[in-house]
């Protein structure tokens, strides 16, 4: 106990010891806590039963000795009741006369803690006063003093009744000031609806949820704080907790594009439980491992059936140069020659089958868009007939964001390229480029000509439809599809009133732009930590390093000016770089990852959902591009 402490516990002492009620405090092991001196002088008790730590037990086994609790026949029993009803102790008042001839008062009140506090009143005055009362008013009625004795006997409950319930009310103050507490860090919004659909209850998280709500929607019905589109959406499900069931579902909210998923409870008296969730990244993650999924699946079935099938076309092409050199008629040359010409057709069209469900590893870096754009027009320009026109509306971010640019300006090539064969010799060809909120990065790519067919709009992104004939391979638009699902996006197609128009929604996951300064390494490898620690340092980084999450969050914690950490997914200790990512405050540093883990595996694919991951091995440029420095040779 501090010098503190025992000033307190000092002060505390001397001001107990003023009140004329004896007062002592047990805890929830039945041992003395704390009594004032006139608890020992009411009782006569020794100095042993009224110091700290001493048992219940010994006080009732001196009292009933003593005849303070009247005629006892039996000593233990009645010291094993009082005990027993000590331990499952509730809320009294009584009034007992002691031996010595004096009546007490006793009001007991239990902790929130465990134990209770007992409080000792002297009302020998008072019961006097009562039998000089009875003695000096024999004109009164015996129901009039009868009824003035209760009175007084039920004042004295009242008090420590009202003493018992405010002691109470206190408790279930405090308790729902943690319960709301509680409620307002959870990152989902937890709310109460009653039967006609206004909130009675909002943990003020709907604004975090959905942006550009409000935050104070209590008294509000749920229309007037939800947007119309995301009520039309919410509602039949409300309807159907309304009705007793217990429905969980997920919509797109329309003003970001955010994904919501709501859960939703009746309660019984006729009102809803909800609570929303944000699971836009959880969804970007899950979109991604899909398709991963999907390219590992189609990758196992067309492997096997293109070794054969490559193996066929070598044997064709083979014979047929074999019939080439022959002396043969003019139109067995051009049949030589088709065929020759198909076969290496069929060549290039399983070399696109293996880009497709071959391995494909995104490389996401910090990316200038408007670079990114402007050289696109650069690069298909010279491809486009005099006659075709192809403009950018650049409305993107000026701050760099992660994309993985020779993905994104192979697919947007591809897109234009398709357009122009839409256009034929005339047209207009459009690449315009925005931010949707702070979630999503939409581009699309739109011509003047004559749109989608209906039968396109269905099957344009399954492999090898084509409205090209024997030109296409009917396999460009699957692979765009293929990389925008790649990075948790989603691609659309649609008509619009001069053309067709393909849409790209990519995840809008801004770069953290770090140029020197000081870099916090994570990394529990020693030969590891030195490799990269020499990166940083060569791009112009003060590196400070540790070895874990524990010595990690110290580091944070005490040093101010850490402008980037570079952290290992997997670190020693059970804590992983992704809780080093929970841990960080928001406003801190920025959190790029590294891992040599397969982007299959669980802790990977969590990982890209959250911050930007450079998968080992990886070069010092790699690195800077990651990072946005601009020190890289």
């Amino acid at each position: 106990m501090t010098e503190t402490d025992q000033q307190i516990r000092a002060m505390a002492s001397a001001g107990l010891n003023l009140i004329a009620q004896a007062l002592s405090i047990y805890d929830q092991d039945l041992r003395l806590a704390l009594a004032n001196s006139r608890y020992q002088e009411m009782f006569s008790l020794p100095d042993q039963l009224v110091t700290p730590g001493a048992r219940f037990e010994d006080a009732v086994r001196y009292l009933a000795e003593a005849g303070d609790y009247g005629e006892v026949e039996d000593v233990d029993a009645y010291v094993a009741q009082k005990v027993e009803q000590a331990r499952a102790f509730e809320p009294h008042y009584m009034e007992r006369p002691r031996a010595n001839g004096r009546t007490i008062s006793v009001e007991g009140s239990p902790l929130p803690q465990g134990g209770w506090v007992t409080v000792y009143t002297d009302i020998t005055r008072a019961k006097k006063s009562e039998e000089l009362l009875r003695a000096r008013s024999e004109e009164l009625s015996d129901q009039v003093l009868a009824h003035a004795e209760e009175l007084s006997a039920t004042n004295r409950e009242l008090a420590a009744t009202i003493t018992a319930l405010e002691a109470a009310k206190r408790q279930l103050t405090e308790a729902e000031a943690r319960t709301r507490l509680t409620t307002e860090m959870i990152p989902a919004h937890i709310a109460h609806v009653n039967a006609q659909g206004r909130y009675t209850y909002s943990n003020r998280r709907l604004s975090a949820v959905l942006p550009g709500s409000l935050s104070e929607i209590v008294g509000m019905h749920m229309t007037e704080a939800l947007a119309p589109g995301s009520f039309a959406k919410v509602e039949p499900h409300l309807n159907a907790a309304y009705a007793g069931h217990s429905p969980v579902f997920e919509f797109t909210e329309d003003q970001n594009s955010r994904r919501i998923r709501v859960a939703m409870t009746p309660d019984g008296q006729g009102g809803v439980y909800l609570m929303s969730m944000d699971i836009t990244e959880e969804t970007q993650a899950r979109v991604a491992l899909q398709q991963t999924r999907r390219r590992a699946l189609a990758a196992q079935m067309t492997s096997g059936l293109a070794h054969d099938f490559s193996n066929l076309l070598t044997i064709i092409l083979g014979m047929q140069g074999k019939l080439a050199k022959m002396t043969l008629p003019e139109e067995a040359r051009e049949l030589v020659a088709a065929t020759q010409a198909t076969a290496r057709r069929g060549g290039r069209l399983l070399d696109r089958i293996a880009d497709m469900t071959g391995k494909r590893t995104l490389r996401p870096r910090a990316t200038d868009l408007h670079v990114l754009l402007h050289d696109l027009k650069i690069l298909a320009s010279p491809s486009l007939p005099r006659g075709v026109g192809l403009s950018v509306l650049d409305h993107a971010p000026d701050a760099q964001i992660m994309l993985d640019p020779g993905m994104l300006q192979d697919a947007l090539l591809n897109l234009v390229l398709n357009a122009r064969d839409a256009c034929g010799a005339t047209g207009q060809i459009t690449v315009s480029a925005h931010a949707v909120g702070d979630i999503w990065l939409e581009i699309s790519v739109s011509d003047t000509g004559p749109g989608f067919s209906p039968e396109a709009l269905k099957q344009a992104l399954d492999p090898f439809f084509t409205t090209k004939g024997g030109e296409g391979s009917g396999l460009g638009l699957p692979m765009v599809y293929d990389m925008v699902k790649l990075t948790g996006g989603d691609l659309r197609l649609r008509n619009t009133a001069s053309g067709a128009s393909v849409i790209l929604r990519l995840p809008h996951r801004a770069a953290p732009a770090v140029a020197g300064g000081l870099a916090l390494l994570v990394e529990d490898s020693d030969e590891l930590r030195a490799t990269v620690r020499d990166m940083l340092v060569e791009l112009g980084h003060t590196v400070i390093e540790a070895a874990s999450v524990d010595e990690a969050s110290a580091l944070l914690a005490d040093v101010e000016d850490i402008r980037l950490v570079l952290s290992d997914i997997r670190l020693q200790g059970k804590a992983t770089g992704i809780d080093l990512l929970e841990r960080v405050a928001a406003g801190g540093p920025p959190i790029v990852l590294m891992t040599s883990l397969p982007q299959g595996d669980p802790l990977h694919r969590a990982a890209l959902s959250r911050a930007p991951v450079l998968s080992k091995p990886f070069t010092r440029a790699q690195l800077s591009a990651l990072i946005g420095s601009e020190a890289a040779a």
